[in-house]
């Protein structure tokens, strides 16, 4: 009980200590938190009124957090003076400082919107800065080489990271559970906003855990505890060798039946879904080898052994599939983030091929090349798939005689199916796409339903389902479109909540002939019906079944994302002699489960207008 008592105290003495050993990390931890607090006290409108202005300061204070630690630890390490350790702090805030004046000025978003706000690629460059300023702290931590390695040091990094977080989670949830006697039992009336606050604090001591974690860099300084938290603790070697390098055996040996069945029969997986197993394979093995570098087992020396290779060939057959895909759609962002991957990949796998574990740090810093290339301007993955698809489409246009006077004409008469389906891909993935490259007459509003068809003088045209290639789901999701509904013609608008379960639900209204009583009833797995009484006498009644066949019709269920649909889609008119009501839909969800012959439908009203005749 007593060394239980002593590592707890030891853990938070030394987050203490964090304020001394790195102050300029500490510091802008604490002003992070400090932001974070003022931004949950504003309310939401007044929030993001200055939202551009406190996001940029909070990724700012991330990057010069971690790059304070990075620095501290660089000076610490090579040279152990006053001198260079102030250098490190200045250094640390500097980067803060910039890094805020650069997202302020030059970060903002392009798109058309009421408030400012930080564009999605300024705060990509901000997270690539963050890991990339890890990196090199593990690549700095891993010296000297006689107290050290890259290995050890990544395993150092991970150990700190989640002993850090198992004590913020006892911490949040211990505080919280405070907070919460607190509101139920003695101050109903306490503020949601308590739990942010703590949340914060609690962010904040687990950094600081996380800081106070590492030992002694400092030159020509022996700190025991680093021999001790460079080591694989037994439960880490067990998950390690015993659970993780098992399941990527079995993954390696899938992906070679794979290939296999990819050269007798050709590539039948899509390449999403494709793309997304490969890299987790590369990153995944990647990482493992570099954790169970120093472990010595059979199972582990033998992964060790054979992944450099098989990852090769694995790679060599990605390859083909992605330049298949690349011939069907051209370069997209997940094309281009695999193309990363795979070069990462390839490179890593020959250096550990070569040079064993002395090609970790090369393997660090090569990453972190292509992470920062990733995002540069001209060459990034929000600027080459822009340029592409650009090109891709405004060849489809110029062929069809659509682009004249630099500007879009609707088509004279429907163009080939094919060349429908080119042109609704490629304006399918620039739509609401921050970047310069987009010509003038291109804006986010040409993706609507209507807006679309107005422009090329055609309905979006999807690719039709490849009966060869089994899939267990296809949907069709469709969004109403943001503007106004015409309703002055009617009298009432009703509003029923959205029910999953097999329930009616009904409303009356006085109107001038009695009282309505209007039923809707929806099913999940049957299509919604609406009947209406007038004084007990049933005067409307009938589903939305040719209604349900024209969405099938109009867009058949595929694996896509959600669509936006104009009113002309997303509304139904029924009337009788005496009534009409006009039903405007938010939502339209259609799901057919292809191994089990079963469809689920799900029609969310966003209004029902009513008036009588």
């Amino acid at each position: 009980m007593d060394n239980f008592k002593s590592a707890i105290s030891g853990v938070f003495k030394r987050a203490a200590e964090a304020f001394q050993n790195y102050p300029a990390a500490m510091g802008n931890a604490l002003l992070f938190a400090i932001v974070s607090i003022v931004k949950i006290h504003m309310d939401w409108e007044v929030q993001q009124e200055y939202s551009i202005l406190l996001n940029s300061l909070q990724w700012a204070m991330a990057v010069g957090a971690v790059w304070s630690l990075t620095a501290i630890t660089g000076a610490n390490s090579r040279y152990n003076t006053r001198k260079a350790f102030t250098g490190a702090n200045l250094f640390g805030f500097s980067a803060t400082l910039v890094t805020f004046i650069l997202l302020f000025l030059f970060g903002e978003s392009g798109l058309d919107r009421e408030y400012r706000y930080l564009s999605s690629i300024a705060q990509s460059r901000t997270s690539v800065a963050i890991a990339i300023g890890i990196v090199v702290f593990v690549y700095l931590a891993s010296f000297p080489r006689e107290e050290s390695d890259f290995s050890r040091a990544f395993l150092m990094t991970h150990k700190a990271f989640f002993v850090a977080a198992l004590y913020g989670i006892v911490l949040m949830m211990g505080t919280s559970g405070v907070a919460g006697a607190i509101q139920a039992l003695l101050y109903n009336d306490m503020s949601n906003k308590v739990f942010q606050y703590i949340g914060v604090i609690v962010g904040f001591m687990t950094f600081s855990i996380f800081i106070g974690y590492f030992p002694d860099f400092r030159k020509d300084v022996q700190d025991p505890r680093r021999q001790e938290l460079q080591e694989q603790p037994k439960f880490v070697q067990v998950m390690l060798g015993y659970i993780l390098v098992p399941i990527l055996l079995a993954l390696t040996l899938v992906l070679l039946l794979w290939t296999v069945r990819t050269v007798l029969s050709g590539i039948e997986s899509s390449f999403v879904r494709l793309s997304g197993i490969a890299a987790s394979y590369a990153l995944g093995g990647i990482w493992l080898h570099i954790m169970v570098t120093r472990q010595d087992k059979g199972l582990v020396n033998f992964f060790k052994r054979i992944y450099p290779f098989t990852a090769l060939v694995i790679l060599a057959f990605e390859a083909w599939a992605l330049i298949v895909q690349l011939r069907d759609t051209g370069l997209k962002t997940v094309e281009y983030n695999f193309i990363m991957v795979w070069i990462f990949t390839v490179i890593s796998v020959v250096l550990l091929i070569l040079m064993k574990q002395e090609s970790h740090r090369k393997i660090a810093l090569i990453g972190s090349i292509i992470a920062a290339i990733a995002v540069f301007p001209l060459v990034g993955y929000h600027s080459l798939p822009v340029k592409y698809q650009v090109g891709r489409l405004e060849n489809a246009l110029i062929a069809e005689g659509m682009l004249q006077d630099g500007g879009v004409v609707p088509a004279a008469t429907e163009p080939d199916r094919e060349v429908r389906e080119d042109i609704t891909d490629a304006v399918s993935f620039l739509a609401y796409k921050e970047s310069s490259s987009l010509p003038e007459w291109f804006n986010e509003k040409i993706y609507g339903e209507k807006e679309f068809e107005e422009t090329f003088g055609f309905k979006k045209t999807w690719p039709e389902p490849d009966e060869e290639i089994p899939r267990e789901y296809l949907s069709t999701n469709l969004v109403l479109q943001s503007g106004f509904v015409e309703i002055d013609e009617y009298d009432w608008a009703i509003n029923f909540r959205d029910y999953y379960g097999s329930e009616e639900v009904r409303t009356e209204i006085e109107g001038q002939r009695g009282t309505y009583s209007i039923s809707w009833q929806s099913d999940k797995m049957d299509i919604p019906k609406l009947s209406v009484d007038l004084d007990g006498e049933m005067i409307l009644e009938g589903d939305l079944e040719s209604y349900f066949e024209g969405i099938l019709e109009s867009y058949p269920p595929g694996s896509r994302t959600p669509v936006e649909a104009g009113m002309e889609d997303m509304s139904l008119v029924m009337e009788s002699d005496e009534i009409k009501i006009l039903l405007v839909f938010e939502n339209i969800d259609i799901g057919l489960d292809t191994t089990n012959n079963r469809m689920n439908h799900w029609f969310m009203l966003a209004g029902m207008y009513v008036t009588e005749k």
